[in-house]
């Protein structure tokens, strides 16, 4: 080729900023030289030669009310994302995941460059709610890069060819982590009972389910002194989970992104907003319970969307509710104290979670080739197609 490949990668949160850099490395790997990077994504692909044009923070929205306050901000960095395209013409795009704003930039790049082949990289969660959403993929983009082999048929139903590459979420390393140097470091003893309390990864959801998790911590310290809390505070959010826990009563230990498959491992049990965090406790052998909350108005409108049964993966893959999910008005301190504290007091009833989760994880694709792998072969199989 006379020039290098040019490629580029949209990503509008921290997850798909992840996702985009690994594709970018597993692409360099194959390529060398020959391809270069441009786009929109954080320092994760920055750190692989991807500048963005804006900070992807602002894009970090969840729910239909927070969208619609948002609405101004996201339509100009949608015309800043397409305004690149335009300048820089990629032999490809790459839509990472975050619907809301990556399906407006597929719409308005098509009608700007209809000959650039859009590939859209982990589809929006159809089989949970908003099934409509996969027609409109389909007319929106060339290929689907799904993570999950439940995924696919949903999309192919629409005519859209789509390639099953793998969660990097069942990937994840922990050979590194130690619970037993963990606990010791902390003054945790080897058999003390110890909570892991992950809150999320966005404000709203910090905002949201931290103080429903504080008061559970009190009931459940109340109930066994000699418990153990230990809280996720890493990535943008620590300083609101910080704030958060500065109105706490109970003691806890502070645990950073450096230390989170550690104090995994180390966990009796685990109280977890919903999300990609499910699966690293699943793969780290920690029970747990799940909570979310959404904003009531918000809750109200989507709530009809909402066709799935579960909002846990490992759950929708084995099709039963292995952990415990505490959903909106379910999800109150009570009911959060009653789940853990069944779960904390009944060592055979962790060992029983535990080991249907791991099964769970083995449906899901756990063990399979490394996903980033799997994209870049598909993109570059996409561009082929589209130049041939």
């Amino acid at each position: 080729m006379s020039r290098p490949l040019k490629v580029m990668l949209v990503a509008a949160e921290a997850s798909g900023d992840a996702l985009g850099a690994g594709l970018a490395r597993a692409l360099k790997a194959r390529l060398g030289p020959d391809v270069t990077f441009v786009g929109v994504g954080g320092a994760a692909m920055a750190a692989e030669g991807v500048a963005s044009p804006f900070d992807i923070a602002e894009l970090s929205i969840l729910g239909w009310l927070e969208g619609l306050k948002a609405y101004g901000t996201v339509k100009r960095r949608v015309a800043d994302t397409v305004a690149l395209a335009q300048a820089e013409r990629p032999d490809a795009v790459v839509l990472i995941d975050s619907w809301g704003f990556t399906i407006r930039v597929a719409k308005a790049i098509r009608q700007v460059l209809p000959d650039v082949p859009l590939i859209k990289y982990v589809g929006p969660q159809v089989w949970a709610s908003r099934p409509g959403r996969a027609k409109t993929l389909a007319g929106a983009v060339d290929h689907l890069l799904a993570l999950y082999a439940f995924d696919a048929p949903w999309f192919e139903r629409e005519g859209l060819a789509t390639t099953v590459v793998g969660s990097q979420a069942l990937h994840v390393d922990m050979a590194g982590a130690d619970p037993a140097a963990f606990r010791a470091a902390r003054g945790i003893g080897a058999e003390a009972p110890l909570l892991l309390v992950l809150p999320g990864s966005r404000p709203s959801e910090i905002r949201l389910m931290t103080p429903v998790y504080g008061e559970a911590v009190e009931r459940l310290k109340a109930a066994r002194p000699e418990l153990e809390v230990a809280v996720a505070v890493a990535g943008t959010v620590a300083e609101l989970v910080r704030d958060e826990l500065a109105g706490w009563s109970v003691p806890v230990h502070e645990v950073d992104e450096a230390e989170k498959y550690a104090v995994m491992k180390a966990a009796t049990v685990a109280m977890a907003t919903s999300g990609t965090v499910s699966t690293e406790l699943a793969l780290a052998g920690a029970p747990m319970v799940i909570g979310y909350r959404f904003q009531p108005l918000s809750y109200a409108i989507m709530r009809p969307f909402f066709t799935g049964k579960y909002a846990t993966l490992f759950n929708h893959a084995a099709d039963e509710e292995i952990a415990r999910e505490l959903i909106q008005k379910d999800a109150t301190p009570e009911a959060f104290a009653a789940e853990v504290g069944r779960l904390l007091d009944d060592p055979a009833a962790r060992a029983d979670q535990a080991a249907r989760q791991t099964a769970a994880l083995d449906l899901m694709g756990r063990g399979g080739r490394d996903p980033s792998e799997i994209a870049a072969e598909a993109v570059l199989r996409v561009i082929v197609e589209r130049n041939g």
